[in-house]
């Protein structure tokens, strides 16, 4: 996205996806020179797509015909049939643009660094951990509709994704074909996607302790919420007054089912309100009370980045009940997200702002109409006059101040690991 005077408005962005897109995939002919080129290059329809998601159309006939009769950047319009273009997209399966999305990510992610958020500095990296259904798909032909009677059968997938909390940008994202899979049967692959030392934010839907125990085991710090209904037996209390707790604890009260390593609780009260958090970061001076709270609560940052690509860049609208058209749209939704939210962050680091200051829903209605100015510089500049900077809606955590000097250390005794058992399932160290 680097031009020698930076204009990062739509057609600066579209040139920064021509010159991906005509790296990707160049024309090219049969080798030994059989048949004729085709009429549309595959970069010229990989880009046609690319544009459909950025300016907000919702079909598949609108990429033709801007290829067709508009005419794409500098490209002649093609003359083409609207069924060549559905025959292409569903021949040209996803690797084209999965393989665009992952190199924007490689320079967005070397473009933001300057402008990345100072959080729990001992992780590698801050993540959060989720996934998301997709909507239903509409079926418009008699014969898919014979196939719809169950609810599942409706559903488009889902996807697992990791989301970069630092960067706010997505760092792996998997379609998952079954809507219904649980969030804890993906997890482990996406462990390969992530740096030693990461900082992994979760929800209570991967509240697992056979996953707890890998992730400790493995290098991996992590902070999630802990169920009301969850056994656990207090090994040492930190500091402990009223509502008030900070300290180690055993997962399990039961030798029937109970995890191996000792965990970090932290529970209090702020109003009528209760909160509990678990992390196996069991040191106090290394994340404090309040910093397990705040991380925690930018777990919320991949629930945002999930209602952008599915309500702001329409992907509850598909385009096709066709599987591989379904992934391309994803991947080319995915992508202009990405660079959406490095819009956010880098005007967020050049006005001083929380990121979240920066109201993105307003960056996506005006930068489409706004293409003749250098949207960056003019939000920067008039952003707080014209409302597209002011202070964000979410929730400022609140937690108790104490004073670590008033934290009792743990006997030196203490030992923090015990015979796991795993869902009554006996294991190798009983």
């Amino acid at each position: 996205m680097e031009t020698e005077k930076e204009n990062p408005t739509l057609d600066t962005i579209e040139e920064f996806l021509r010159q991906m897109i005509e790296q990707l995939e160049p024309i090219h002919r049969d080798p030994l020179g059989r048949g004729r080129p085709r009429i549309l290059p595959a970069f010229c329809l990989w880009a046609g797509v690319m544009v459909c998601v950025l300016r907000g159309w919702n079909s598949q006939l609108k990429i033709w015909r801007l290829l067709h009769s508009k005419g794409l950047w500098s490209y002649p319009r093609f003359p083409i049939s609207d069924q060549a273009v559905y025959k292409r997209l569903e021949e040209g399966g996803e690797a084209p643009l999965k393989s665009l999305f992952e190199q924007v990510n490689a320079v967005l992610q070397e473009r933001l660094k300057r402008y990345q958020q100072e959080l729990a500095p001992f992780a590698s990296e801050v993540v959060a951990m989720d996934a998301t259904t997709l909507d239903k798909v509409v079926q418009h032909l008699p014969l898919l509709r014979a196939v719809t009677s169950e609810k599942t059968a409706k559903l488009a997938g889902k996807l697992a994704g990791i989301f970069d909390v630092r960067l706010q940008q997505w760092r792996y994202v998997e379609y998952i074909e079954n809507p219904t899979e649980n969030e804890r049967v993906s997890a482990p692959a996406l462990l390969e996607h992530l740096q030693r030392g990461a900082l992994i934010l979760m929800d209570m839907g991967f509240f697992s302790f056979p996953w707890f125990d890998q992730l400790t085991q493995e290098g991996y710090s992590w902070i999630t919420r802990l169920p009301s209904k969850a056994t656990y037996e207090v090994l040492h209390a930190y500091y402990q007054q009223g509502t008030t707790f900070d300290g180690l604890i055993g997962l399990g009260a039961y030798r029937a089912d109970r995890a191996r390593y000792a965990v970090r609780l932290i529970s209090f009260q702020v109003g009528e309100l209760s909160y509990r958090y678990i992390t196996n970061v069991l040191n106090p001076r290394l994340l404090s009370l309040h910093e397990v709270a705040v991380l925690y609560a930018r777990r919320w940052d991949i629930e945002m980045a999930f209602k952008l690509i599915k309500r702001e860049l329409g992907l509850h609208l598909f385009w096709s009940a066709k599987p591989v058209v379904i992934l391309q749209q994803i991947w080319a939704v995915l992508l202009i997200s990405q660079i959406l939210h490095a819009l956010q962050l880098e005007i967020a680091g050049k006005a001083g702002v929380d990121p979240f200051d920066v109201s993105l829903a307003l960056l996506i209605d005006y930068l489409p109409d706004w293409n003749d100015v250098d949207f960056i510089a003019l939000v920067v500049e008039r952003g707080r006059e014209a409302g597209f900077i002011r202070p964000s809606r979410r929730i400022r955590i609140q937690t108790p101040a104490i004073d670590l000097e008033q934290y009792q250390p743990p006997p030196p005794n203490l030992c923090l690991l015990r015979p796991p058992r795993y869902a009554h399932r006996r294991s190798d160290l009983d």
